[in-house]
């Protein structure tokens, strides 16, 4: 599957649902955000169950500033509609698949109780 745009206009929309949702922030003029480009679209194929969504930090900057991204790239993974992991840095691949694994693992509902005892 290939990446998707993410827009503030669909943004809401397509984390929002069940499943696993991966964001790459990122700019044209970023030379990390290139590098890693290949390594994202790689993983996005072997992946076809979790959505690849992109965030052009410049042409949607209400989504970088609401996620207060400081750094591009930034990788988010979202997963039913709750952010579990966001981290500055392109990563390398075999740091990406391991921080699928680790999403796909994920107890959620233990992930959510332990959010609702945070909120008190």
């Amino acid at each position: 599957m290939a990446t998707v745009e993410l827009t503030t206009a669909n943004f809401d929309e397509v984390t929002g649902s069940d499943g696993i949702v991966l964001v790459d922030f990122w700019a044209e003029w970023c030379g990390p955000c290139k590098r890693f480009a290949p390594v994202y679209e790689r993983s996005s194929e072997k992946h076809p169950d979790i959505v690849f969504g992109k965030v052009d930090t410049e042409a949607q900057q209400e989504l970088g500033a609401k996620f207060d991204i400081r750094s591009i790239p930034t990788i988010m993974a979202i997963r039913d509609g709750v952010i579990v992991f966001a981290q500055p840095g392109a990563l390398p691949e075999s740091a990406l698949e391991n921080l699928i694994e680790q999403v796909q693992a994920l107890d959620m509902e233990d992930v959510r109780k332990q959010l609702a005892e945070h909120k008190h």
